[in-house]
């Protein structure tokens, strides 16, 4: 557990099963509270999330000006927007960050399916989200309830119908995640499809663009960066991100998050786990 002027938080975080592994990427478990109320900025990521809460729901404001959305469960998809999650000042929950071929697995459904905002995960996997559910609720410990998702994980898995995007679209996701700086071109190239072919399997499948999805990979690496080293200097992120230079990352900062790196440093004063 740690502390500080305002708040403790208490958290863990272990790898899957061996045979989830190449659909669930991380579980990790938080329990934050003494916080002060605010908005937790959920920023855009390669990752489709997963939050099962245990107590307090998620709450998200809605664009419109009736009462945000409360969700006990949900499933968010890729986007270039952050999601902005409303706090009292507690949370207690699990978060889950699965590969486009484990929402394909796990969940049923193509990336892209879900959607740019968020979904109530019972409208996607049915019982075995209430079941999750309760299950986590009256588990004793972090380790227990990851082992209970280890065991409905796997026996989805076993069912599936898909374990993942067709080995195209696979190998193409690949090369924009570990280089975002690769262009679009050359990977449309190396399937021998046509830019606008890509672009088309690409939205149908991540619901994000070639471009867009190295983007956000690139951005989702600064971000990780930043809150490991917060002194760290923006030029040097930006060159080992991949970003032409450090206004080129301000810029997308500005587009991607809303706020500048260091607003959202400071900002930032609810640390979910998993913003390591």
């Amino acid at each position: 557990m740690s502390g500080s002027a305002s708040g403790v938080s208490d958290g863990a975080r272990r790898r899957p099963l061996p045979a989830l592994t190449p659909y669930v990427r991380s579980y990790e478990g938080y329990r934050l509270d003494g916080f002060p109320p605010g908005t937790h900025l959920g920023m855009p990521s390669p990752d489709v999330t997963v939050i099962l809460t245990i107590s307090e729901p998620i709450e998200l404001p809605r664009r419109d000006e009736r009462s945000p959305d409360r969700f006990d469960t949900l499933a968010g998809g890729l986007s270039t927007r952050p999601v902005p999650i409303v706090h009292n000042g507690r949370q207690h929950g699990m978060q889950l960050a699965l590969t486009p071929a484990g929402a394909r697995a796990l969940l049923g459904v193509p990336t892209a399916e879900l959607g740019p905002w968020v979904v109530d995960l019972e409208d996607v996997i049915g019982g075995d989200s209430r079941e999750l559910s309760d299950r986590i609720a009256e588990a004793g410990s972090w380790e227990e309830r990851f082992c209970v998702l280890d065991r409905v994980l796997a026996r989805r898995l076993v069912s599936a119908r898909s374990t993942g995007p067709d080995r195209h679209l696979a190998h193409a996701w690949r090369l924009l995640v570990s280089d975002p700086a690769l262009p679009v071109r050359a990977v449309a190239d190396e399937l021998g499809w046509s830019r606008r072919h890509l672009a088309n399997r690409f939205a149908r499948e991540f619901g994000l663009s070639p471009k867009d999805v190295a983007r956000v990979s690139r951005f989702d690496r600064s971000r990780q960066m930043l809150r490991a080293a917060p002194g760290r200097r923006l030029a040097d992120i930006a060159a080992d991100c991949g970003f032409y230079d450090q206004a080129h990352l301000a810029r997308e900062w500005r587009d991607l998050a809303g706020v500048p790196p260091s607003r959202w440093l400071e900002d930032e004063v609810f640390p979910f786990v998993q913003d390591e």
